[in-house]
């Protein structure tokens, strides 16, 4: 699987998202995946790094 597929599909999984969330008017749920999606793209950047215990403190 080269990385045009991968990206082509990750699109279509957030454009498929998006339209359910259209549907069902459940725009809550918004809120809830951007701050997942948050946490974890912080716990994937500063896995290695120095402030780490930090941020493992704080939960």
């Amino acid at each position: 699987m080269n990385t045009t597929t991968r990206v082509h599909e990750y699109c279509s999984l957030f454009t498929e998202f998006s339209m359910y969330l259209k549907e069902k008017k459940s725009y809550w749920l918004a809120p809830v995946i951007f701050v997942l999606l948050a946490m974890s793209a912080l716990a994937f950047f500063l896995e290695g790094s120095v402030l780490a215990p930090a941020i493992y403190s704080v939960f």
